[in-house]
């Protein structure tokens, strides 16, 4: 064993032991969309006085934050994203009307003197004309309209509200009151002038305003002597208040103010049997799908092959580690990403397999070991590109995705990182050190590269002149591109709730409801506009363009009528500006995707082959939008994730076929392009089939296991791979040589050739390092 292959051992090992503590002894932090509950999105607005920027947010925040925590809620989360947006997270909220409520109250809390009755119709508040514009004429909790003094008092005062139960003085549900210290003189002198009006008259009475509404105009108490007023401490508000009025009274007087009035742009409601049956769903489909895939690579590379599906495992074992210990937030497209990235996991292996295979086919006589060496040595610049592309779309996946879609991201960027040692370093390890066994050394059916595959054989029998007449493929291509957008065009895009605004709400009922029925029962109860569709196991699935949450609760009523028990799987609000931004941001991460792949192949390659592989790319995108239109199924940000990972996936084929083609075009610089391509595309083909039959399994268990909720994004990735591993041979190749006919740049340098070499002379070759340099 060499000293490198003793510290990659040991560096594995480490991890490994480290990963499997981490496992043990942390559990994963799981987003609502696996363990139930309210996502709520909201969205500060600017007023005549205030703008909405990161401060008066913030200071939003903290207001709401006593809120929600008033509500009982356990564990919420409330953060900021971007400057003017917080994001609200309930666990176990299943039912989100009263948070909203609660959370929608935005006005500014006020305190007000009462002037007396008001007239029938309430005047609305005219600032810009009128003196007096601060002074309101409201209805009171009974509905009777009260004329109302300027604000003496803000919600900012308040130091604190609390309900509680005066079962001793016999006053039933209580909240009381305490101010800071310059509100509570206001409050006293407020208090105090009401005093001197005799009781029974509206003057003596002090209305609590928010929102523009008055949540409590309570009577001072007799006992209150004129111009003396109420004490901060000794204030009570009482009344025929239920344990929940008060309770609610006492919250929204301490939530007070906030800065700025926010907006509900988004609401996400899950039900926990839907997160507890996608994560078991997911785990189902990571075993099949690993098992296939470890089984299958066996076959092909026989032990190695054996050594790789160990390393997958311990590949699966640190990801998951990195995502517990990182803190990551696992969501349902993250948890589908780290599923993905254990099939694409085995890519650089298999390309450092054949590269090996190649040496040994090439030159016999060479030890295994140094054939393993050199199929390192090789595969690097591939692999290295292949991920770094794959990484740019995890990149934009998380910062120009939404919700759960970044956590979709930063998965796919923790797989790829974990991949590349689980293939560099575990792997690695394993095979040198069988590969230094003399029985797996002598015999070469045992070892799995010392021969070679059956379709590389195959290949280099028939030979096939894939490129004599390049343009044909292309004509296919652009065919399939022509079915795609007449899809786009005839059947339209189904875009899904997240970029059109509305609401989208999934019901389980306890007897089976036929669509017809559901659907003539929500009309007549006045959603007419709603859509019915069936969903999963005989779930409805219910969409309308506008529905506040009372209205939720009233289609739920109408359909327990029909169905019995009626329990609401998957909730989605989006409000329309929120739509409009999403879909704005969905167009420009394809943009983005597509010109920073461009930039980077542009860099590492020749710009022929830069554009040929992004025509490619959209080649691919165009097709899997074009299915999804043909077969009716929703454009949703799962699927912008999916998509972006296509092209990702596309790249990476198109870098793998364009590395090899570079090499052998530099080595080979008089033999004409077409004849190299053919060439290249025949030697990566074994390394494109065996990468995506890895990805295959996992997204066939996907798709069959994931229910409705993965299966879409299942099936795109599963069209995405097919078209992919079609474009990267007969589209970026036939267009790559189509450009080259015009370009006028010279062919890549000789592999080995430095710039301070002399010309003619190529760099010593590396020794085999079993080799010791002696010679007889």
């Amino acid at each position: 064993m060499t000293r490198a292959t003793a510290v990659r051992a040991v560096l594995a090992v480490a991890v490994l032991l480290a990963s499997v503590f981490i496992t043990l002894t942390m559990s994963p932090r799981l987003g609502l969309d696996l363990q139930g509950g309210t996502r709520i999105v909201l969205q500060a607005r600017d007023t005549a006085t205030v703008e909405a920027d990161r401060e008066t947010t913030d200071r939003t925040l903290e207001v709401l934050r006593q809120r929600i925590d008033s509500l009982g809620v356990a564990e919420p989360t409330l953060t900021r994203s971007g400057e003017d947006r917080i994001i609200v997270e309930l666990p176990d909220v299943q039912d989100p009307r009263q948070a909203a409520e609660v959370i929608g109250r935005t006005a500014q809390l006020t305190f007000h003197a009462v002037e007396g009755p008001g007239t029938d119709q309430p005047e609305e508040k005219t600032p810009d004309t009128d003196p007096d514009s601060d002074r309101l004429t409201l209805p009171d909790e009974q509905g009777r309209s009260l004329a109302l003094g300027e604000p003496r008092l803000s919600g900012a005062g308040v130091e604190d509200a609390t309900a509680a139960f005066d079962s001793q003085g016999g006053a039933g549900w209580t909240v009381s009151l305490e101010f800071r210290k310059g509100a509570g003189q206001d409050w006293k002198k407020l208090t105090g002038e009401a005093a001197c009006h005799p009781a029974g008259d509206d003057r003596r009475r002090v209305a609590i305003v928010l929102d523009e509404k008055v949540i409590s105009s309570p009577q001072v108490d007799p006992s209150v002597g004129c111009r003396v007023g109420l004490p901060s401490g000794a204030t009570q508000i009482t009344g025929s208040f239920s344990a929940d009025e008060a309770r609610d009274l006492a919250l929204l007087i301490k939530g007070g103010a906030l800065p700025v009035p926010v907006e509900i742009v988004e609401q996400r409601t899950v039900g926990p049997t839907l997160g507890a049956a996608a994560i078991d769903a997911s785990a189902q489909a990571a075993l099949i799908g690993a098992a296939a895939t470890a089984l299958f690579i066996t076959v092909v590379y026989r032990l190695f092959g054996a050594l790789a599906a160990v390393a997958l495992g311990a590949y699966g074992v640190i990801s998951y580690a990195a995502l517990v210990a990182l803190g990551v937030t696992l969501t349902l497209p993250g948890l589908a990403g780290f599923v993905l990235a254990i099939g694409m996991a085995v890519d650089a292996n298999v390309l450092v397999f054949e590269r090996a295979r190649e040496e040994c086919a090439d030159r016999p006589k060479r030890s295994l070991r140094a054939a393993l060496t050199t199929g390192f040595q090789k595969a690097w610049s591939a692999v290295a590109d292949s991920n770094a592309t794959t990484l740019i779309a995890a990149g934009l996946l998380f910062f120009l995705g939404s919700g759960p879609v970044k956590g979709f991201g930063v998965t796919l960027a923790i797989g790829v990182v974990a991949s590349m040692f689980s293939a560099l370093v575990i792997a690695r390890a394993f095979t040198e050190i069988a590969a230094n066994s003399r029985f797996v050394s002598d015999y070469r059916g045992v070892n799995g590269i010392a021969r070679p595959g059956a379709v590389r054989t195959w290949l280099v029998r028939k030979d096939p002149k894939l490129f004599r007449r390049s343009a044909r493929w292309l004509v296919v291509s652009a065919a399939l591109v022509v079915v795609a957008v007449a899809g786009i065009v005839v059947r339209g895009v189904d875009l899904g709730v997240e970029f059109t605004g509305g609401r989208l709400v999934e019901y389980s009922t306890s007897r089976p409801v036929d669509v017809e029925t559901a659907r003539d029962s929500i009309a007549a109860a006045g959603f007419g506009d709603a859509e019915v569709t069936t969903a999963g196991d005989g779930d409805l699935s219910v969409r309308t363009g506008k529905l506040d949450n009372d209205g939720e609760h009233a289609l739920r009523a109408v359909l327990a009528e029909e169905g019995g028990e009626t329990t609401k799987v998957r909730d989605e609000l989006i409000g329309p500006s929120l739509g409009d931004e999403l879909r704005r941001n969905a167009l420009i991460a394809l943009g983005v995707a597509v010109a920073v792949q461009l930039a980077y192949l542009a860099v590492r390659f020749r710009w022929t082959f830069a554009v040929a592989s992004v025509v490619a790319m959209v080649h691919d995108v165009i097709l899997v939008v074009g299915a999804f239109a043909w077969l009716g199924r929703p454009v949703d940000g799962i699927f912008l994730a999916a998509l972006l990972t296509v092209i990702g996936y596309s790249v990476n084929d198109s870098v793998v076929v364009f590395d090899r083609v570079r090499e052998l075009w530099g080595a080979n610089r008089r033999t004409p392009l077409d004849t190299i391509a053919r060439r290249a595309v025949l030697q990566t083909v074994p390394r494109t089939v065996n990468t995506g039959m890895g990805a295959l399994f996992i997204l066939a268990a996907l798709a069959v296991l994931g229910g409705d909720s993965l299966a879409d994004f299942a099936l795109a990735l599963l069209i995405g791979i097919v078209v992919g591993t079609w474009s990267s041979v007969f589209t970026a190749v036939p267009g790559a040589l189509a450009l080259e006919r015009s370009a006028k740049a010279p062919p890549p340098p000789v592999p080995g050739k430095g710039k301070g070499a002399p010309r003619g002379k190529t760099r010593a070759a590396r020794r085999d390092p079993l080799d010791n340099g002696a010679r007889v």
